[in-house]
């Protein structure tokens, strides 16, 4: 079964949630794991991409968005459909995607912005009701 990780940050910043993905994509995917980082939508898509590009000058994690490329070590998608192979999802949007227990590990990242608290907090209830493993990492 998968399991889910909830980050929880005690910052209120949601550009802290960014930088922290950032940071456990580049950890997850030198750990040896093909990530898909799941966003609401397009533009939250390619800013993520834009992002994950600038935010650490001295080192490089491969990633393309959803359609670009087939051979990245990190996928930035926003569709329904995540493709077939990775095994590490980054959930960046503010719901539990329908196709969630395709992935041997999720990670929801939350900051203490209500507006990204509160929809993430239905998430956990989403996956305690149905029985998903879960890990709190309060940093």
């Amino acid at each position: 079964m998968t399991q889910v990780d909830f980050y929880i940050l005690s910052s209120e910043a949601i550009a802290e949630r960014l930088q922290f993905a950032c940071k456990l994509t580049q950890k997850v995917y030198r750990m040896g794991h093909r990530v898909y980082i799941h966003t609401a939508d397009q533009a939250g898509a390619e800013q993520f991409n834009q992002l994950l590009w600038q935010f650490s000058p001295s080192s490089f994690v491969p990633h393309a968005l959803q359609g670009q490329a087939d051979n990245e070590g990190v996928t930035i998608g926003w569709s329904d459909n995540p493709g077939e192979s990775h095994d590490v999802m980054i959930n960046l949007d503010l719901s539990v995607p329908g196709f969630v227990g395709r992935f041997e590990r999720v990670a929801e990242v939350v900051v203490q912005d209500p507006l990204v608290r509160d929809p993430l907090r239905n998430s956990w209830k989403f996956y305690k009701d149905r029985g998903y493993p879960i890990n709190r990492n309060n940093l």
